[in-house]
């Protein structure tokens, strides 16, 4: 579905609060807020400091920020090629099924063509049948035998 009131952009500096705001209604909605430690002077710094570790696109719908993909440059060896690591996509549940998580994900597609990259990936928790389903539906490949491992480092 296109709405012409949808903006897709990449964020900038002045889009650090809305995107903030954002990611705190992703972790309520994967009831994850119990794990968010991060803050708004970090993200800041890591989405428009130097170094740069992460970059950021919003969807506004009517100039109202209503989603969010925050991603980071990765490298695939078997490629040898840069690519995208889509670390979270959200789309504020009222504003769903609208078109605004396929067009951030176009967007992302877009850039990474743009980039010469080899992929774009990211992971989906398992109990999100709605966005597996979406996944799935827009052609991404689930891959079942590939588990997460991560090290917190305190």
């Amino acid at each position: 579905m296109a709405n012409n009131n949808l903006n897709i952009h990449r964020a900038t500096i002045n889009d650090v609060e809305n995107l903030f705001n954002l990611i705190k209604c992703l972790a309520e909605y994967e009831k994850l807020s119990h794990q968010m430690t991060g803050n708004i002077k970090n993200l800041e710094k890591h989405l428009f400091g130097n170094p740069v570790y992460a970059e950021a696109i919003i969807a506004k719908l009517d100039h109202k920020s209503v989603g969010f993909a925050l991603f980071f440059t990765n490298y695939s060896t078997f490629l040898t090629k840069p690519g995208i690591y889509l670390e979270d996509l959200f789309v504020l549940p009222e504003y769903r099924f609208q078109g605004i998580g396929k067009s951030l994900l176009n967007y992302l597609i877009n850039l990474a063509k743009d980039r010469d990259f080899g992929r774009v990936e990211w992971s989906v928790l398992d109990w999100n049948q709605s966005a597996i389903n979406f996944y799935e539906k827009i052609g991404a490949k689930i891959l079942p035998d590939w588990r997460i491992c991560r090290v917190i480092i305190n």
